[in-house]
């Protein structure tokens, strides 16, 4: 079957720019932008408190309930998909908080729920990789455990995670392509309905495509040059 790609591309260039498909686009990418790095944001800052609940020695019942909380929160984010868990967060579980909240926040709210344990996974194996030693000599200064952990366990364990850290925040910017279903404008809802508008949907697809693997170039080059620096700063 022979492929007019000359009208296809024709009609999508008409409908992206003539009649405005680029607005959606526009739009699409900087929801998805919000909803990856947010969500990052806030599963970073939750996957470090459950790291370091994991680790620190369980010498109270409290420190133990917290332990069995954070694998009960694992467990759940982990164990069930990233589409349960967005449909039960916007349309079950903010409702009966009666947080009325649009569909961004609520998706990027969500992300990070899900991100946070994944990441408190990194970085607890980031914080076990770090030399016992630091914890040690922290401690011998007159540091608190909890000072020693985050000035100087925490910093060191993040540098070694770096590259994973990178590799999460590229899965969660993929997994924004499903936050149209609670309905948000993300790039996949742009490109969908500019297909939807003539039924044509090859192009359409294959520049969404394009821009996504964009995107993740661009990721993994900071991801890259952060990791330069740090080893940099290190020798120095």
């Amino acid at each position: 079957m022979d492929i007019n790609w000359s009208v296809k591309f024709e009609g999508f260039w008409n409908r992206l720019t003539v009649k405005g498909g680029y607005k959606d686009v526009i739009l699409g990418l900087k929801n998805t932008g919000i909803i990856a790095v947010g969500g990052l944001i806030i599963g970073i800052v939750i996957g470090t408190l459950i790291a370091v609940i994991k680790v620190i020695p369980k010498t109270n019942k409290f420190l133990s309930f917290l332990d069995k909380l954070a694998d009960l929160y694992v467990g759940f984010f982990r164990g069930t998909p990233m589409m349960v868990q967005l449909l039960l967060g916007y349309y079950v579980l903010l409702p009966m908080l009666g947080i009325n909240t649009d569909a961004v926040v609520a998706s990027l709210i969500i992300f990070g729920l899900n991100s946070g344990a994944y990441v408190s996974e990194i970085m607890r194996s980031g914080i076990l990789s770090v030399d016992p030693g630091q914890m040690e000599a922290g401690r011998a200064l007159g540091m608190s455990y909890g000072s020693t952990m985050f000035k100087i366990i925490v910093p060191q364990a993040i540098k070694n995670i770096l590259p994973t850290i990178g590799n999460e925040f590229i899965s969660l910017v993929k997994e924004t392509s499903i936050v149209s279903f609670v309905g948000a404008v993300d790039l996949y809802k742009a490109f969908r309905s500019i297909a939807n508008a003539n039924y044509e949907f090859m192009v359409p697809y294959l520049a969404m495509a394009v821009i996504y693997i964009v995107i993740v170039l661009i990721i993994t080059v900071l991801v890259k040059f952060m990791e330069k620096r740090l080893r940099a700063s290190d020798k120095r």
